[in-house]
């Protein structure tokens, strides 16, 4: 099996994380990205996987790490955008030969791949759509099948839900098993949407969508990145961090101060450093080599590798990226730093991303 994942966006979203680094190679409790989604892959018997980036090539190459034993991964750089459907199409052309899975790069979340892989086999079906439930059907595309899970129609971030049935309701949630034969409805000139262009014309011919209650979201924005981070060690999902609402992941390497308080979930990187009197947590990570300072608060807030807070500075809500600094008695609420950055002493930075 081969997997096709899309990691060419610049994700302006989460800028300015994202300035020097792909937003799929970014840590989720301390594990880039990119790693844990080559987990559930290989879980469900992806030997390939296909990286299809037009964003910092090398920077994801360098991010994507040592991926699991039997799974192989190559990177193939798009000159220039080329939308959902040209992305696949660039990828897999040539190097697949059956039904392969197709993936948005940047959802975290739980499901199993190889369900949708059987249910596509089984159905013996041109394209499958992998679905998650929502309470809010107005924020998203929303997938109409008929009781066999044949796919009916397409209705676009609806107005309400008049029409769509009883929640919970069921939206795409970027992960597709395609038969190569799908390649030939993409043209080869232009940005092309698999979503708003290819499967319309896939309705009433072998378009089945699959239902999945696993974990699902959507890493692209401060608020979405935080909440991934937060209920990945608090074992909202299945990863190998072995999170849950009581997990303090302290890496043995670590130093934290018998003064120290913790608040469960928490994860701690290797190398790091927590000053007497500091409180971190809840929902809080501290990456690899991080320092916080003595009566320091970091809680709903991530600390990239290096990242560097000084005494009585608070940071919620918040991400340090890497090598960046926080000074004394400074707080940042809202707000993202990125690689290096510093804010000196006595400031405060609210999502405004100003002094006040």
């Amino acid at each position: 099996m081969i997997a096709v994942v899309l990691v060419g966006g610049e994700g302006t979203r989460l800028r300015p994380l994202t300035l020097d680094e792909p937003k799929p190679v970014l840590p989720i409790g301390g594990v880039p990205f990119l790693s844990l989604l080559l987990d559930r892959l290989a879980a469900a018997g992806v030997t390939r996987v296909i990286f299809s980036c037009g964003y910092l090539p090398e920077r994801l190459r360098v991010g994507i790490g040592t991926p699991p034993p039997g799974v192989e991964v190559e990177v193939v750089v798009e000159d220039e955008p080329l939308g959902t459907a040209g992305a696949i199409r660039f990828a897999a052309a040539g190097r697949v030969d059956g039904p392969f899975l197709a993936l948005n790069g940047d959802v975290l979340g739980d499901a199993d791949f190889g369900a949708l892989v059987r249910a596509h086999a089984a159905a013996g079906a041109t394209a499958s759509i992998g679905l998650t439930p929502v309470d809010d059907p107005t924020r998203f595309g929303v997938v109409v099948c008929d009781q066999d899970g044949n796919v009916e129609r397409f209705v676009e971030k609806p107005p309400n839900a008049d029409g769509l049935g009883p929640a919970p309701w069921w939206v795409n949630a970027g992960a597709y098993v395609l038969d190569p034969s799908v390649l030939d409805l993409v043209p080869a000139d232009r940005m092309v949407s698999i979503e708003r262009e290819v499967f319309p014309l896939l309705v009433g011919n072998g378009l089945i969508a699959c239902q999945a209650e696993g974990y699902w979201r959507d890493i692209g924005t401060l608020e979405s990145y935080l909440a991934a981070n937060a209920d990945a060690i608090g074992g909202q999902l299945h990863t190998r961090l072995g999170g849950s609402p009581t997990a303090l992941l302290v890496d043995p390497t670590a130093t934290v101060a018998a003064a120290a308080q913790l608040i469960a979930p928490v994860s701690i990187g290797a190398g790091a450093e927590i000053a007497e009197g500091a409180t971190i947590g809840p929902d809080a990570v501290i990456g690899a080599a991080s320092r916080v300072g003595a009566n320091s608060v970091v809680r709903n807030a991530v600390l990239l590798d290096g990242a560097e807070v000084a005494a009585e500075a608070t940071i919620e809500r918040s991400v340090v990226g890497r090598g960046a600094t926080v000074g004394e008695r400074s707080s940042l609420l809202d707000s993202a730093l990125g690689t290096g950055e510093i804010v000196g002493s006595d400031q405060a930075l609210n999502d405004e991303r100003r002094p006040h």
